[in-house]
């Protein structure tokens, strides 16, 4: 569990049966089961203020192929990040209106400042009651006005630079908690210290029905 929170892209499966002293099927394991609880324990608040909403796409390249949105054998990961605050991350089946805007309704505090890009999927967040600009990434646009989406792919590249640096491949399957592992450590980034002590506090509690 120190380990885990003492590195800034986490450890390999690898690198725990080596310091362990445990079998690699052991190793690999303990790391999901830490995992999951970073994930139980990340940001379960109402966000407010200034939010950015985007997603992204994880998983390996395919020579010659298509990259971003439509590509193939791409996981969607879908973000909501209060700035200056926290990050939530979500792996969806699409990245579809009916998909996103009950996540961000369930996840954003109505009336607040939301930021995008130009997916049609957030075209109607001015009618649900927030305050929504957009920027246009496709016509080179990262800033438009007060709006932007900047520290919200600043996570991105900090986790596909974890999973690519430290773990290599991660599959569709374990995703959620890998995603989860890399929103604990940036919530916590104002008290780094904390971390290990808030993990060890809540390793023997009860986990809820299915998350075993």
């Amino acid at each position: 569990m120190y380990l885990m929170v003492v590195t800034r892209n986490g450890v390999s499966a690898k690198e725990l049966e080596r310091q362990l002293g445990v079998t690699y099927k052991c190793a690999w394991r303990i790391g999901h089961k830490i995992r999951e609880l970073m994930d139980l324990l990340g940001m379960n608040k109402v966000m407010s203020g200034h939010v950015e909403v985007d997603e992204t796409y994880v998983g390996g390249k395919t020579k010659g192929g298509k990259r971003g949105r439509g590509a193939e054998g791409k996981t969607v990961v879908f973000g909501v990040l209060e700035c200056g605050a926290d990050v939530k991350g979500r792996v969806v089946s699409n990245v579809k209106r009916k998909t996103l805007q009950p996540i961000i309704r369930a996840n954003v505090k109505e009336g607040s400042k939301v930021s995008s890009d130009e997916l049609t999927s957030y075209k109607d967040l001015s009618r649900l009651g927030y305050e929504h600009g957009v920027v246009s990434h496709g016509t080179g646009e990262y800033v438009a006005g007060t709006h932007h989406v900047n520290a919200l792919e600043g996570f991105w590249s900090q986790l596909k630079r974890g999973i690519t640096g430290m773990h290599m491949h991660v599959s569709a399957k374990h995703l959620p908690k890998y995603v989860g592992e890399f929103a604990f450590r940036y919530n916590n980034r104002k008290n780094p210290a904390g971390m290990f002590a808030r993990l060890l506090g809540n390793f023997a509690a009860p986990l809820p029905l299915g998350a075993g």
